[in-house]
């Protein structure tokens, strides 16, 4: 499955994201095979993958440390796996076990009030945000916010997507600024969801 990413490079770190995986294999199984394949070359952490059916055929695999997860990428990107090419490329967003070991740590609902907090303190953001809804004119998916924010934070800069209530399969996707919504916007605008299905993205009105 074909995912457009931005053309500046994720920093190294100790997380992988890897696509083009088949999803008709089982999520037990596939997460077995990921594990032992990636555990070759160093300590994994966590080989996570999604239920929401527009994220199949992508994981997220997270070693102890950069080198391993380096080495991984090296030997691994571009490998066969279940008669399919895999793609793997550093993950734009560190994973929370790496996140918890760093100095002034947070537990994350800690953080997620302080962020609140700090949004209301602060006068409201100008830049516009992208608007994400997917499917036809006719009939749109079951998109939510789970399944939007992982597609999403690949980019630098997400901040948040909001669901529009009463709404469904339309969604507000705020970054912090516009250059870095506009490079969201050109990598997942057309995104594959569903074989039916794909991703409408534009800037929303003012």
């Amino acid at each position: 499955m074909a995912e457009a990413r931005p053309n500046e490079a994720a920093l190294p770190n100790e997380t992988l994201y890897v696509r083009n995986l088949d999803d008709k294999i089982k999520e037990p199984r596939m997460k077995e095979s990921l594990y032992g394949l990636f555990s070759a070359h160093g300590k994994v952490l966590q080989v996570l993958l999604m239920k929401a059916h527009r994220l199949r055929g992508q994981a997220w695999v997270t070693f102890e440390d950069v080198n391993a997860a380096s080495l991984a990428l090296r030997a691994l990107d571009g490998t066969m796996h279940f008669g399919k090419a895999m793609n793997v490329q550093f993950a734009r967003e560190k994973n929370d076990l790496i996140a918890q070991r760093e100095p002034n740590a947070k537990p994350r609902e800690k953080r997620k009030r302080e962020e609140k907090k700090e949004k209301k303190e602060k006068p409201a953001q100008t830049h516009k945000a992208p608007k994400a809804g997917g499917g036809s004119s006719n009939s749109g998916p079951a998109c939510n916010d789970e399944a939007l924010a992982m597609l999403f934070k690949q980019y630098h800069g997400f901040k948040e997507v909001r669901m529009v209530p009463g709404k469904k399969g339309l969604a507000f996707v705020e970054y912090t600024d516009d250059a870095q919504a506009a490079i969201a916007l050109q990598g997942l605008n057309g995104f594959k969801l569903t074989p039916n299905e794909r991703l409408k993205v534009s800037f929303a009105k003012k």
